[in-house]
């Protein structure tokens, strides 16, 4: 299993692998297998059918991470904060200390960059490891107006490295990087020393996390531009479903093998 020094130590070397989890079975296919795993809040889309991550609370974060942590013992997990769970130092330090106590994650994450880097400090000084995460960040798609790509502008670019900075220097040991123009998350990557997880980053990250519900085809509303499917795993489940209802209509299941 990653520790957090061996994770730090990855920074420039072979990328790091991430994927979402949200349940002990399919937490258990990926346990061994990637460098961590994320119970990310993106649960409430994929996994709750909400428009948005921002009605994920604590508890139901907590639940779905116990999940994850008993399917993949010998992974590193991470939990992430959802909306609302870490708007000051005391909040933070509150909720954060619960998914400690209550679950086996590793680490949290949260969403912010300067602004935030005064609570990541609190959380960091009080034994709590946080990954950060800058960008395109899902928390705040109501008050951006949508999923927008950033580092368009050069202004834009220099605001990234300056919150990547300065997470970094609270004490985070990594940093997602989401909806990111390329050469920007490069740049981004070079001015830090901790490695960066990038997501429609471009490959210049010192590693790459995809939501599994997206790379193994099992969400088909829409494919975003960064996910790159490996399986097309709905019609592979629609086509064994077809087979099912076939063979009990036709009571070729159960079979004399089947029976006891």
């Amino acid at each position: 299993m990653k520790s957090i020094t061996s994770i730090k130590k990855a920074k420039g070397n072979t990328p790091l692998t991430v994927i979402t989890a949200y349940d002990s079975l399919f937490a258990s296919l990926f346990n061994k297998k990637v460098d961590m795993i994320l119970v990310g809040d993106s649960l409430n889309m994929s996994f709750r059918n909400e428009k948005d991550t921002l009605s994920a609370t604590l508890e139901i974060m907590i639940y779905h991470t116990n999940a994850v942590c008993k399917g993949a013992p010998d992974s590193f997990i991470i939990c992430d904060m959802p909306f609302g769970t870490y708007t000051d130092e005391k909040t933070a330090l509150k909720n954060a200390s619960r998914v400690y106590q209550e679950t086996a994650a590793h680490a949290i994450k949260i969403e912010g960059g300067v602004e935030r880097a005064h609570i990541i400090k609190t959380l960091t000084d009080n034994s709590i490891a946080v990954v950060g995460h800058i960008g395109l960040m899902p928390q705040f798609v109501r008050s951006e107006g949508g999923y927008i790509v950033k580092g368009k502008t050069e202004e834009e670019a220099l605001k990234l490295i300056e919150d990547a900075k300065a997470i970094e220097q609270a004490g985070a040991f990594c940093i997602v990087i989401e909806g990111v123009k390329a050469d920007v998350a490069k740049r981004v990557s070079e001015a830090i020393s901790i490695p960066t997880i990038g997501i429609g980053a471009g490959n210049a990250t010192d590693g790459q996390v995809l939501v599994w519900s997206d790379m193994f085809g099992f969400f088909e509303e829409f494919k975003p531009k960064f996910v790159k499917q490996y399986l097309d795993g709905a019609s592979l489940i629609k086509t064994a479903l077809d087979a099912y209802i076939k063979d009990v209509q036709t009571r070729q299941f159960p079979a004399t093998e089947h029976t006891y």
